[in-house]
Protein backbone atom coordinates (compact mmCIF):
# COMPACT_ATOMS: atom_id res chain seq x y z
CA UNK A 1 0.00 0.00 0.00
CA UNK A 2 1.20 3.33 -0.81
CA UNK A 3 -2.06 5.52 -0.79
CA UNK A 4 -3.93 6.91 2.41
CA UNK A 5 -6.89 4.31 4.33
CA UNK A 6 -9.63 6.44 4.03
CA UNK A 7 -12.73 6.14 6.07
CA UNK A 8 -16.28 8.25 6.20
CA UNK A 9 -17.13 9.87 9.23
CA UNK A 10 -20.61 10.90 10.02
CA UNK A 11 -20.44 11.32 13.76
CA UNK A 12 -22.24 8.54 14.80
CA UNK A 13 -20.87 6.23 17.74
CA UNK A 14 -21.33 3.06 15.13
CA UNK A 15 -18.79 4.52 12.84
CA UNK A 16 -16.39 5.07 15.01
CA UNK A 17 -15.45 1.66 14.88
CA UNK A 18 -15.10 2.32 11.61
CA UNK A 19 -12.72 5.05 12.20
CA UNK A 20 -10.80 2.40 14.53
CA UNK A 21 -10.34 -0.23 11.91
CA UNK A 22 -9.57 2.26 9.43
CA UNK A 23 -6.53 3.70 11.80
CA UNK A 24 -5.76 -0.36 12.42
CA UNK A 25 -4.71 -0.60 8.73
CA UNK A 26 -3.14 2.40 8.47
CA UNK A 27 -0.97 1.65 10.92
CA UNK A 28 0.03 -1.99 9.69
CA UNK A 29 0.38 -0.54 6.13
CA UNK A 30 2.69 2.48 7.20
CA UNK A 31 0.40 5.18 5.61
CA UNK A 32 -1.82 7.97 6.48
CA UNK A 33 -5.16 8.17 7.78
CA UNK A 34 -7.65 10.68 6.22
CA UNK A 35 -10.80 11.26 6.96
CA UNK A 36 -13.58 11.92 4.84
CA UNK A 37 -17.11 13.94 5.38
CA UNK A 38 -19.48 14.04 3.09
CA UNK A 39 -21.79 17.18 3.22
CA UNK A 40 -25.32 17.81 1.74
CA UNK A 41 -27.36 20.79 2.23
CA UNK A 42 -30.60 19.93 4.13
CA UNK A 43 -33.63 19.95 1.27
CA UNK A 44 -36.53 19.46 3.89
CA UNK A 45 -39.49 21.59 3.56
CA UNK A 46 -39.29 24.47 6.20
CA UNK A 47 -42.13 26.92 7.10
CA UNK A 48 -42.47 30.04 5.10
CA UNK A 49 -39.78 32.45 6.08
CA UNK A 50 -37.49 30.51 7.76
CA UNK A 51 -34.09 30.20 6.11
CA UNK A 52 -33.32 26.71 4.75
CA UNK A 53 -30.01 26.47 5.99
CA UNK A 54 -27.86 28.18 8.57
CA UNK A 55 -26.68 30.97 6.25
CA UNK A 56 -23.74 31.39 8.83
CA UNK A 57 -22.71 28.27 8.55
CA UNK A 58 -21.77 28.60 12.32
CA UNK A 59 -24.29 25.53 12.84
CA UNK A 60 -22.96 23.21 10.34
CA UNK A 61 -19.57 23.79 11.00
CA UNK A 62 -19.41 23.19 14.74
CA UNK A 63 -21.42 19.55 13.80
CA UNK A 64 -18.76 18.67 10.89
CA UNK A 65 -15.63 20.22 13.40
CA UNK A 66 -17.15 17.86 16.34
CA UNK A 67 -17.76 15.15 13.91
CA UNK A 68 -14.31 15.31 12.66
CA UNK A 69 -12.43 15.92 16.43
CA UNK A 70 -14.07 12.91 18.06
CA UNK A 71 -13.11 10.43 15.08
CA UNK A 72 -9.48 12.24 14.98
CA UNK A 73 -9.73 11.23 19.15
CA UNK A 74 -10.72 7.51 18.33
CA UNK A 75 -8.05 6.79 15.50
CA UNK A 76 -5.09 8.74 17.86
CA UNK A 77 -6.56 5.98 20.84
CA UNK A 78 -5.81 3.13 18.56
CA UNK A 79 -2.67 4.02 16.73
CA UNK A 80 -0.93 6.89 18.56
CA UNK A 81 1.67 7.32 16.20
CA UNK A 82 -0.71 7.68 12.90
CA UNK A 83 -0.68 10.54 10.69
CA UNK A 84 -4.23 11.91 10.17
CA UNK A 85 -5.38 14.20 7.88
CA UNK A 86 -9.26 15.21 6.90
CA UNK A 87 -11.28 16.67 4.73
CA UNK A 88 -14.89 17.96 4.33
CA UNK A 89 -16.66 17.66 0.66
CA UNK A 90 -20.06 18.47 -0.86
CA UNK A 91 -22.07 16.07 -1.98
CA UNK A 92 -23.89 12.55 -0.89
CA UNK A 93 -21.49 9.84 0.68
CA UNK A 94 -21.02 7.54 -1.89
CA UNK A 95 -20.16 10.28 -4.26
CA UNK A 96 -17.84 11.60 -1.53
CA UNK A 97 -16.30 8.63 -0.51
CA UNK A 98 -15.42 7.35 -4.21
CA UNK A 99 -13.99 10.88 -5.47
CA UNK A 100 -11.88 10.55 -1.77
CA UNK A 101 -10.79 7.49 -2.65
CA UNK A 102 -9.19 7.31 -5.69
CA UNK A 103 -5.75 7.91 -4.99
CA UNK A 104 -6.20 5.86 -1.99
CA UNK A 105 -5.02 2.05 -0.93
CA UNK A 106 -8.23 0.99 1.32
CA UNK A 107 -11.59 2.68 1.67
CA UNK A 108 -13.53 2.15 5.02
CA UNK A 109 -16.94 2.01 5.08
CA UNK A 110 -19.31 0.95 8.17
CA UNK A 111 -21.65 -1.92 7.50
CA UNK A 112 -25.29 -3.28 9.31
CA UNK A 113 -25.38 -6.07 11.93
CA UNK A 114 -25.54 -9.71 10.49
CA UNK A 115 -29.05 -10.60 9.49
CA UNK A 116 -32.31 -9.08 9.97
CA UNK A 117 -33.78 -5.49 8.75
CA UNK A 118 -30.44 -3.83 8.81
CA UNK A 119 -28.58 -5.89 6.57
CA UNK A 120 -26.55 -4.26 3.66
CA UNK A 121 -28.76 -3.47 0.63
CA UNK A 122 -27.96 -2.53 -2.65
CA UNK A 123 -28.94 0.64 -2.19
CA UNK A 124 -26.31 0.92 1.07
CA UNK A 125 -23.59 3.36 0.81
CA UNK A 126 -21.81 0.38 1.15
CA UNK A 127 -23.38 -1.52 -1.60
CA UNK A 128 -22.95 1.02 -4.44
CA UNK A 129 -19.36 1.21 -3.13
CA UNK A 130 -19.30 -2.64 -3.82
CA UNK A 131 -20.93 -2.53 -6.93
CA UNK A 132 -19.07 0.62 -8.58
CA UNK A 133 -15.69 1.39 -6.33
CA UNK A 134 -12.47 0.98 -7.69
CA UNK A 135 -10.42 1.19 -4.67
CA UNK A 136 -10.05 -2.26 -2.24
CA UNK A 137 -12.73 -1.38 0.07
CA UNK A 138 -13.14 -2.79 3.70
CA UNK A 139 -17.14 -2.76 5.27
CA UNK A 140 -16.87 -3.43 9.13
CA UNK A 141 -19.29 -5.22 10.44
CA UNK A 142 -19.67 -8.06 13.13
CA UNK A 143 -17.16 -9.34 15.64
CA UNK A 144 -13.89 -10.05 14.29
CA UNK A 145 -12.06 -12.40 16.51
CA UNK A 146 -8.63 -11.27 17.01
CA UNK A 147 -6.66 -14.72 17.08
CA UNK A 148 -8.90 -16.14 13.79
CA UNK A 149 -7.20 -16.25 10.48
CA UNK A 150 -8.00 -14.27 7.00
CA UNK A 151 -10.25 -16.27 5.09
CA UNK A 152 -9.96 -16.06 1.37
CA UNK A 153 -13.01 -17.13 -0.65
CA UNK A 154 -12.61 -19.27 -3.83
CA UNK A 155 -14.15 -20.76 -6.13
CA UNK A 156 -16.84 -18.32 -6.65
CA UNK A 157 -16.40 -17.75 -9.99
CA UNK A 158 -15.34 -14.35 -9.46
CA UNK A 159 -11.55 -15.24 -7.98
CA UNK A 160 -9.31 -12.08 -8.78
CA UNK A 161 -5.47 -11.98 -8.82
CA UNK A 162 -6.01 -8.30 -6.94
CA UNK A 163 -7.91 -10.33 -4.00
CA UNK A 164 -5.14 -13.03 -3.31
CA UNK A 165 -2.30 -10.62 -3.08
CA UNK A 166 -4.78 -8.33 -0.68
CA UNK A 167 -5.28 -11.67 1.34
CA UNK A 168 -1.75 -13.04 1.78
CA UNK A 169 -0.65 -8.83 2.55
CA UNK A 170 -3.97 -9.14 5.37
CA UNK A 171 -2.25 -12.02 6.44
CA UNK A 172 1.31 -11.34 6.85
CA UNK A 173 0.75 -7.84 8.34
CA UNK A 174 -1.83 -9.60 10.98
CA UNK A 175 0.72 -12.40 11.79
CA UNK A 176 -1.89 -14.59 11.28
CA UNK A 177 -2.56 -17.42 8.65
CA UNK A 178 -4.54 -17.52 5.64
CA UNK A 179 -7.43 -20.18 4.91
CA UNK A 180 -8.62 -20.56 1.32
CA UNK A 181 -12.16 -21.60 1.39
CA UNK A 182 -13.51 -23.24 -1.95
CA UNK A 183 -16.33 -25.63 -2.76
CA UNK A 184 -16.27 -29.29 -2.49
CA UNK A 185 -17.18 -29.63 -5.99
CA UNK A 186 -14.57 -29.21 -8.79
CA UNK A 187 -14.12 -26.57 -10.69
CA UNK A 188 -12.24 -25.66 -13.87
CA UNK A 189 -11.30 -23.11 -16.44
CA UNK A 190 -9.31 -20.10 -16.82
CA UNK A 191 -10.64 -18.42 -13.32
CA UNK A 192 -9.45 -21.47 -11.58
CA UNK A 193 -6.40 -21.77 -13.07
CA UNK A 194 -5.40 -17.84 -12.50
CA UNK A 195 -6.65 -18.67 -8.95
CA UNK A 196 -4.05 -21.30 -8.49
CA UNK A 197 -1.27 -19.23 -10.19
CA UNK A 198 -1.65 -16.25 -7.86
CA UNK A 199 -1.84 -18.37 -4.96
CA UNK A 200 1.07 -20.30 -6.05
CA UNK A 201 2.82 -16.66 -6.59
CA UNK A 202 1.75 -15.33 -3.32
CA UNK A 203 2.82 -18.24 -1.24
CA UNK A 204 6.28 -17.68 -2.48
CA UNK A 205 6.23 -14.35 -1.52
CA UNK A 206 4.90 -14.94 1.65
CA UNK A 207 6.71 -17.94 3.30
CA UNK A 208 5.64 -16.71 6.56
CA UNK A 209 2.00 -16.82 6.19
CA UNK A 210 0.73 -20.82 7.12
CA UNK A 211 -1.95 -21.31 4.22
CA UNK A 212 -4.58 -23.84 4.53
CA UNK A 213 -7.05 -25.16 2.06
CA UNK A 214 -10.72 -25.48 3.32
CA UNK A 215 -13.31 -27.43 1.57
CA UNK A 216 -16.70 -25.59 2.14
CA UNK A 217 -19.26 -28.79 3.49
CA UNK A 218 -22.51 -27.68 2.86
CA UNK A 219 -22.24 -25.04 0.73
CA UNK A 220 -20.00 -22.29 -0.14
CA UNK A 221 -22.15 -20.15 1.46
CA UNK A 222 -23.04 -21.68 4.57
CA UNK A 223 -19.54 -22.34 5.29
CA UNK A 224 -18.30 -18.81 4.79
CA UNK A 225 -20.94 -17.49 7.29
CA UNK A 226 -19.34 -19.99 9.91
CA UNK A 227 -16.11 -19.12 9.33
CA UNK A 228 -16.67 -15.63 9.60
CA UNK A 229 -17.51 -16.38 13.69
CA UNK A 230 -13.82 -17.48 13.68
CA UNK A 231 -12.02 -14.86 11.72
CA UNK A 232 -10.69 -11.76 11.79
CA UNK A 233 -11.58 -10.32 7.60
CA UNK A 234 -13.35 -12.62 5.03
CA UNK A 235 -11.72 -11.64 1.51
CA UNK A 236 -14.04 -11.34 -1.85
CA UNK A 237 -13.15 -10.48 -5.43
CA UNK A 238 -15.58 -8.57 -7.82
CA UNK A 239 -15.37 -8.32 -11.28
CA UNK A 240 -17.75 -6.45 -13.69
CA UNK A 241 -17.54 -2.91 -12.80
CA UNK A 242 -19.29 0.16 -14.48
CA UNK A 243 -20.54 3.81 -13.33
CA UNK A 244 -24.01 2.69 -15.23
CA UNK A 245 -24.62 -1.06 -14.57
CA UNK A 246 -22.34 -1.70 -12.26
CA UNK A 247 -21.97 -5.20 -10.45
CA UNK A 248 -21.99 -6.16 -7.32
CA UNK A 249 -19.79 -9.24 -5.76
CA UNK A 250 -20.69 -12.76 -6.88
CA UNK A 251 -24.25 -14.40 -4.57
CA UNK A 252 -21.55 -15.55 -2.56
CA UNK A 253 -20.09 -12.54 -2.18
CA UNK A 254 -22.98 -10.70 -1.12
CA UNK A 255 -23.41 -13.06 1.58
CA UNK A 256 -20.47 -11.78 2.76
CA UNK A 257 -21.61 -8.56 2.80
CA UNK A 258 -25.35 -9.63 4.17
CA UNK A 259 -24.70 -11.77 6.92
CA UNK A 260 -20.47 -12.28 7.84
CA UNK A 261 -20.01 -12.09 11.36
CA UNK A 262 -16.75 -9.99 10.64
CA UNK A 263 -15.20 -7.63 8.93
CA UNK A 264 -15.56 -8.14 5.02
CA UNK A 265 -13.03 -6.83 2.16
CA UNK A 266 -13.99 -6.73 -1.15
CA UNK A 267 -11.15 -6.43 -3.76
CA UNK A 268 -12.27 -5.17 -7.25
CA UNK A 269 -10.33 -6.50 -10.25
CA UNK A 270 -7.86 -4.26 -12.06
CA UNK A 271 -9.11 -5.62 -15.17
CA UNK A 272 -11.55 -2.68 -17.23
Amino acid sequence: MSGPVVVGVNGSQSGMASVEAAAHEAERSGVELRLAYAYEWPTAQVSPGVPPWDRSGAGACRVVKGALTEAERWAVGAAPQLRVTHEVLMGSPVAVLESASREASLLVVGGRPPGGAGSLRRGSVAGQLAAHGRTPMLVVRGRPDPAGPVVLVGGHAQEVREAVEFAYAEAAARDTDLVVLERTTAWHGRSHDAFAEALSVQSGKHPDVTTHRARARGGLSRALVGASTRAQLIVVGTRGRGRRTGALPSPVGMVALHRADCPVAVIHSAER
